[in-house]
């Protein structure tokens, strides 16, 4: 019953690293971990959930902020130790600093610059932390 979950290579602390990927533009949003409990939620409620390594803890993407992923297909790597999610972003913003994603910083010279916009104040978002 769980030989898909089986399937995978999970590391030593149980956990695989899971991209989030946008249906229709093919841009990665994010990287996040997912342990067997996260990938069986996710594909029984069709929505992304992640395992919080901080917080120690599953993480129902948008839980707080609303901005949840509807996940249409879930792939694995040929070594089965990656995840692939395709996933809607909704309200557009799947990065916790209230970008469309979290991949925005760019190495110009020897410096990370900020390249991609804030669409939405992350205090707006999460309120005052």
């Amino acid at each position: 019953m769980s030989e898909w979950l089986d399937a995978v290579k999970w590391d030593d602390r149980g956990l695989a690293p899971a991209i989030a990927q946008e249906v229709g533009t093919g841009k990665v949003l994010m990287v996040a971990w997912m342990n067997r409990e996260s990938l069986r939620l996710t594909r029984e409620t069709g929505h992304a959930v992640y395992w919080s390594r901080s917080r120690q803890k599953l993480w129902h993407k948008g839980e707080e902020s609303g901005h949840q992923q509807v996940v249409h297909a879930i792939r694995l790597d040929c070594d089965a130790d990656v995840l692939l999610l395709a996933v809607e972003q909704r309200g557009g913003i799947a990065c916790h600093t209230g970008r469309h994603n979290c991949f925005f910083r760019e190495l110009q010279g020897e410096q990370w610059v900020a390249v991609d916009p804030v669409l939405k104040d992350p205090d707006a978002i999460y309120g005052k932390r």
